[in-house]
């Protein structure tokens, strides 16, 4: 544990040479204290991504699936990315998220190029949906597992518009109170990241500490680009007696819906 007297880290990686990435505390999962919560390297990646796009004119990341083989250890990680494909308006992407020389995550994604459209009026289901109230009006509440040892919930602010934490269905906004980097301000998308990889987390319904209720992969739909510092997730659990589950999320801005995001989960009674 970090002396109390250290400052916490400013960001939750550095980047070192080789095109790795130095995990700090702040990064810290609820499962064990030497694995990263998979929401900020999924970001990680998701910033290459973005990055690999933007030099044939892709602006928008339409779909993330991360694949999590291993789990990501809290220490040196590298990102490798391919262009598959690169259209005009279309890019397919494929990513290795790697400790050492072990793969550890694998990651496809499309970028699209982003094109102003004037939606007929009276459309039906519009506008989308938002959720309220907004983080302005929701309570501050605290992730159960923080406090403990400096980690995720030190480097994310969580307020419950509806429901409690670790308690069944809620909706909770996320907001960054580290960046991803020191000195870069994370992208929306990147933002939608570090969150919606605890949608499992927030709308658990079994106790944490009696069983472990692990997501083997995430797939983010964004329909459009966010705004703001806030992401909201209005999240459910589902559970299979086959110890196989499913957790939905709807993702918000405060201007409402941006997308969706599934997890498929591993249910295990702890020893």
């Amino acid at each position: 544990m970090r002396p109390s007297h250290l400052a916490p880290p400013d960001a939750a990686f550095a980047e070192i040479e080789d095109r790795g990435y130095r995990a700090s505390e702040l990064t810290r999962g609820p499962w064990h204290p030497e694995q990263q919560h998979a929401g900020p390297p999924i970001a990680l990646v998701c910033r290459a991504i973005e990055q690999a796009a933007a030099a044939h004119g892709l602006d928008h990341l339409s779909r993330l699936t991360a694949n999590l083989l291993r789990p990501v250890p809290l220490g040196d990680i590298a990102v490798e990315v391919m262009t598959d494909y690169a259209g005009r308006n279309a890019g397919h992407y494929s990513a290795h998220l790697m400790s050492g020389n072990k793969e550890i995550g694998r990651f496809t994604a499309l970028m699209q190029r982003s094109n102003p459209l004037e939606l007929p009026p009276d459309l039906a289901g519009h506008p989308l949906p938002t959720l309220s109230p907004g983080p302005d009006a929701s309570a501050l509440v605290v992730f159960p597992f923080a406090g403990r040892q400096l980690g995720y919930g030190d480097l994310v602010e969580t307020r419950s518009a509806r429901g409690k934490l670790f308690g069944g269905p809620c909706a909770i906004w996320f907001r960054l109170r580290h960046p991803l980097l020191a000195g870069e301000a994370p992208s929306p998308y990147q933002r939608v990241a570090v969150a919606a990889d605890s949608g499992n987390g927030i709308s658990a319904v079994l106790d944490y500490r009696q069983y472990l209720f692990l997501n083997a992969d995430l797939t983010i739909h964004l329909l459009r680009r966010p705004v703001g510092e806030w992401i909201g997730l209005d999240a459910r659990t589902h559970l299979s007696d086959s110890g196989v589950g499913l957790a939905e999320s709807a993702l918000y801005d405060t201007q409402g819906l941006i997308g969706r995001s599934l997890q498929s989960l591993t249910i295990r009674a702890r020893p």
